[in-house]
């Protein structure tokens, strides 16, 4: 692949930076999901095992480089010690200076550190020299386990790998191994869902997906906007009909190319946007000119399983209809429903990412069937965009 992991390494003896992604919700000053936080074990006592002291750092909220006491990660440290039981969990009051060096010297093996938030430093969004020199001049090694992060350059995410021996923890690993199968080296035919809402808020990413994939399917908001640069009747739906000509080249560059864009030949359309509203399935071209399409019809769906089954590979990212209103949520579930049987069938390697993305396959009960799901959000975004990531970049030494 072209970064190191933790079995590359020599860690005996050594203190060990990880950059990690904490950043959970936190009412009344307690963890309300602490999925992130479980997920950075493996990484932990995989650093232990090999003889090594790890010192977590992290982020939690928007400080803007300065200390805000409601920011503070010490409000994360229960969640850690249950994630990482017959523990000690060791807390810095800073990340860098006298108390983070007084911390790290107090550590013995087994022991883990938390630093406190590296946002409460305006260095840190700067990806400043100084500040990495600081965070640097606490250890050995860096190890990386934030992909979600990975798209910030940031003082440590991106400066501090270059003082430091680096590699990827397995967080990290697990998940750039995932993307690299999924559009860098996929096995094709190759497979896209892109739902939601606006067309352009992710122009880069239809732009680099038609080149890249062999089907792409737009749903959601998005679908419509395709539909009336077609010429299509919408009646009152969610579109950006300034986009008209951007979804119209899109749609010319598809053409021009090896890729087949698949738009719903049948929507479900309702009078108003909520949760039971009277709705009825129409031919995409029967939309009245009061109705709303809040998602797409039961043809469209059986359309975009054959999609599914004929390919290898498919990323999804976006829902296909109004998944947060029930009965609107029908055709993302089905659709999820179907990848998820072809994965269970090893005939589909399936990754999908983004807030609602994720949280759209939690409610179809089938994220556990999909061969990865990265709830990176933006990190993934941008990756599916084609963009350069700073913090993976700078691990393969660029």
């Amino acid at each position: 692949m072209g970064w190191k992991t933790l079995d590359d390494m020599d860690l005996k003896g050594k203190t060990v930076l990880v950059r990690v992604d904490i950043n959970v919700p936190v009412e009344n000053g307690r963890v309300t999901d602490a999925t992130r936080v479980e997920k950075i074990a493996p990484t932990v006592v995989d650093i232990i095992g090999k003889g090594g002291r790890p010192v977590l750092l992290a982020h939690f909220d928007r400080p803007k480089g300065k200390l805000v006491p409601e920011m503070s990660l010490k409000q994360v440290l229960p969640a850690l010690k249950a994630a990482l039981p017959g523990r000690r969990v060791l807390w810095a009051e800073d990340c860098i200076g006298r108390p983070a060096k007084v911390a790290v010297g107090a550590m013995q093996h087994g022991d883990i550190l938390l630093l406190e938030n590296t946002r409460f430093h305006p260095g840190e969004e700067k990806n400043d020299p100084a500040m990495a020199a600081a965070l640097a001049a606490l250890g050995d090694v860096y190890v990386n386990d934030a992909f979600s992060v990975a798209h910030r350059a940031h003082a440590s995410t991106e400066a501090i790998a270059r003082l430091l021996p680096s590699c990827a923890g397995r967080l990290m690993a697990a998940e750039l191994k995932a993307l690299e199968a999924a559009l860098s080296k996929p096995q094709r035919p190759l497979a896209a869902v892109v739902g939601g809402a606006k067309v352009s808020t992710k122009l880069d990413l239809l732009a680099n997906l038609v080149a890249k994939v062999d089907h792409l399917v737009i749903g959601g908001g998005m679908a419509n906007t395709f539909l009336a640069a077609q010429g299509v009747e919408i009646g009152r739906s969610l579109a950006e009909r300034n986009m008209a000509d951007t979804a119209a080249q899109i749609l010319a560059r598809a053409k021009a190319g090896t890729c087949t864009i698949h738009l719903p030949v049948d929507v479900v359309v309702a009078q108003e946007f909520k949760a039971q509203a009277p709705h009825q399935v129409l031919p995409v071209t029967a939309c009245p000119g009061d109705g709303m399409i809040l998602d797409a019809g039961p043809q469209s769906v059986a359309r975009i399983g054959k999609v599914f089954e004929a390919c290898r590979t498919l990323i999804w990212n976006g829902p296909l209809g109004a998944f947060e209103l029930d009965p609107f949520d029908a055709a993302t579930n089905a659709a999820a429903q179907k990848a998820a049987d072809l994965t269970r069938a090893g005939r589909l390697v399936s990754v999908a990412g983004g807030g609602d993305t994720v949280a759209a396959l939690n409610q179809a009960g089938v994220s556990d069937d999909f061969s990865y799901i990265s709830t990176a959000g933006g990190a993934f975004l941008e990756w599916m965009e084609g963009k350069t990531l700073p913090g993976v970049a700078v691990l393969l030494g660029k």
